[in-house]
């Protein structure tokens, strides 16, 4: 009697996403969020093209096509950062191969490659409401973060228009792992907030005074992440919003937001801001104030509704300073799965 031995399925392997891959990735995230993100995927995979050092993607298998993906981006200064991370942005598995191994696999090729770059941690956000990723995410060995996810509904008016308490700078020496957020001494509202400094878009000049207001804030020199948030502010005004402001003619601070039309399964534009400093000999003067308020009037011309940013739960100083320019706690929960 001939005995054939059964066969067990190969363990899914990830390999790198390739520019061949959009037309699966996009049918896949359709099916999962029930409306086609094309645009978000095209820019994403355009993105990882020109800037790859920066992008980690991978891709699985199986004997159907493509059975899932992910996409995760280097963090290297964002949020005041001071050591590396990556930030999981988009993770998909075909309908039909969820509970396989496919999401495992991907997630362990991350790991992978962030052991290979002595990076510690993987970072992203979901919304509490999401039980699907959440499950996930909890299987995946990651933990609730220390990080705030802080949210605030885009109005043009808002900081122009609304009184409150005194609005003041946090102390830039007590903020080790931040930029210094700063506001004005006095918040009359009788001149809009974004009248208080000339505010302008980025250009290219702008670059020096940024690293030396990033320097003489985190004590650190961050030029080449600076100048990557340069290149992109000017290589794609539709993703990037970076303003500097002057006072007198110097450049006294900058604010650097990304607009995000898909990271973390969102399916309604918003905009990310993930740097802003203001020298601190121009604190207490309205300079943080008014760069928010025209980077509310610039995404509001963008048709973006909300604005989101992390801060650490212990810098009390810079959150009181958003909640009162109207930031607060949104839906999403900040996760982190810690290596090594």
């Amino acid at each position: 009697m001939a005995l054939t031995a059964a066969t067990t399925p190969a363990p899914a392997r990830a390999r790198r996403l390739e520019p061949r891959d959009l037309e699966a990735v996009v049918a896949i995230d359709a099916q999962l969020a029930g409306r086609t993100r094309r645009a978000y995927f095209e820019r994403r995979l355009r993105s990882a093209q020109a800037r790859p050092e920066l992008h980690r993607q991978f891709a699985v298998d199986d004997r159907g096509g493509l059975a899932g993906y992910v996409l995760a981006r280097k963090l290297a200064g964002e949020f005041g950062r001071e050591t590396p991370a990556l930030r999981l942005e988009v993770i998909g598995v075909r309908p039909d191969e969820q509970g396989h191994g496919v999401g495992h696999a991907l997630m362990a090729a991350l790991e992978a490659v962030a052991a290979e770059e002595r990076i510690g941690e993987i970072r992203t956000s979901a919304s509490w409401r999401d039980h699907r990723i959440l499950r996930f995410l909890d299987a995946a060995g990651f933990q609730l973060g220390r990080n705030q996810v802080l949210e605030c509904p885009v109005h043009a008016g808002r900081l122009g228009a609304e009184h409150g308490p005194e609005v003041a700078a946090p102390d830039h020496r007590n903020l080790a792992r931040e930029l210094d957020y700063s506001g004005a001494a006095a918040n009359d509202f009788e001149a809009l907030a974004r009248d208080r400094a000339d505010v302008r878009v980025l250009v290219p000049d702008d670059l020096a005074d940024m690293c030396r207001i990033d320097r003489r804030i985190t004590g650190r020199d961050r030029r080449a992440y600076i100048e990557r948030l340069v290149d992109e502010a000017l290589a794609d005004s539709a993703v990037r919003v970076s303003l500097t402001a002057r006072v007198d003619g110097i450049v006294a601070g900058f604010v650097t937001a990304r607009t995000d039309f898909g990271d973390f399964g969102r399916t309604e534009p918003v905009a990310v801001l993930d740097t802003i400093g203001v020298d601190p000999d121009y604190a207490h003067r309205g300079v943080g104030a008014a760069l928010v308020s025209q980077l509310f009037v610039n995404l509001e011309g963008l048709r973006i509704e909300r604005v989101e940013t992390v801060v650490g739960r212990e810098n009390f100083a810079l959150l009181g300073f958003l909640y009162v320019l109207g930031f607060q706690p949104g839906e999403r929960l900040g996760f982190v799965r810690r290596l090594g």
